[in-house]
């Protein structure tokens, strides 16, 4: 079976700056593949060769087996990045149907709207739309052509937490309908509730690909969070076996292979604690161990 998106050992320079290097990735259809990686990782480059916006310096890019570039290949896909320009004195009706005209076969407006959660704001002049909204019209317009893949980048910025939950259920219900997902988030749980597979990307290089629990299984230990009376001290885990220390007011998070030994050497410290979770380590801890970079002095 054709994959639908295929980079073949894909490097891009820019000058001297290497963007990506010898990089490989391979989505079948009806994957959701969640691209992960810093900034100045390579995410948005990669996404851009995907969908023709840019050139390999070398190496091969296909879209369903064709060039990028290839109208029939572009027709299928649809696309959400983080910027669009968008006609500011149109209505969102007038947009979306607007953009049904670029493909052969589209989705009836209502539906989009209704799809997008923009059936109240129709009417509404673009310029007057919230940044949440404008997110939610950007999705209608990727999905007004019956997508079989959709590129979403950041989706879900500006968004408040009612139309994120209400956007993860759509694309849950299009996955379900075979199609192709494509994401790249900073919203890690997102990924995590989304993706088949997570692709890791750091200094423009795959450093994981696999489930997001194989993913998860890099992490050594348990995720230890405590809850004190008061305010705590970092220091009182200067000897403990824990990485990835995080002290906010009463609350401290880490990792640790051995959690019962951090819990009686705070105990032992006679620190009130009052609340005590452990559990799995998740995806933000393995994103922080895979692309841990080391400081500039070391």
């Amino acid at each position: 079976m054709t994959p639908v998106v295929a980079l073949d050992h894909v490097t891009k320079r820019y000058g001297r700056v290497v963007a990506l290097h010898d990089l490989s990735i391979s989505v079948d259809a009806g994957e959701a593949v969640a691209l992960l990686g810093p900034n100045g990782a390579g995410k948005t480059t990669a996404i851009s060769l995907m969908l023709g916006l840019r050139r390999p310096s070398s190496g091969t890019v296909r879209l369903f087996g064709r060039p990028p570039t290839d109208l029939h290949a572009r027709t299928r896909c649809g696309v959400m990045l983080q910027e669009a320009g968008v006609p500011e004195l149109q209505t969102v009706r007038e947009i979306v149907e607007l953009f049904a005209t670029y493909y052969p076969h589209r989705l009836p407006t209502r539906s989009v709207l209704r799809m997008a959660g923009l059936e109240e704001q129709a009417g509404t002049r673009q310029d007057r739309l919230s940044g949440g909204q404008l997110q939610r019209l950007f999705f209608a317009l990727a999905m007004i052509g019956d997508p079989e893949v959709l590129f979403l980048d950041e989706p879900t910025v500006g968004m408040d937490v009612e139309g994120r939950r209400a956007f993860i259920a759509t694309i849950r219900e299009r996955l379900r309908a075979g199609t192709t997902v494509m994401l790249t988030t900073h919203y890690l749980e997102e990924a995590d509730q989304l993706a088949d597979r997570v692709v890791v990307i750091d200094h423009g290089v795959l450093v994981a690909d696999g489930s997001p629990a194989e993913i998860k299984s890099r992490v050594a230990g348990k995720r230890v969070t405590l809850r004190f009376a008061r305010g705590v001290d970092p220091a009182l885990f200067a000897h403990s076996p824990v990485t990835g220390l995080h002290v906010e007011g009463p609350v401290a998070t880490m990792l640790s292979a051995r959690p019962a030994d951090v819990l009686r050497h705070v105990l032992a410290a006679r620190q009130d604690v009052v609340d005590v979770d452990v559990g799995g380590a998740d995806l933000e801890d393995a994103f922080v161990h895979l692309t841990a970079r080391p400081r500039a002095d070391d």
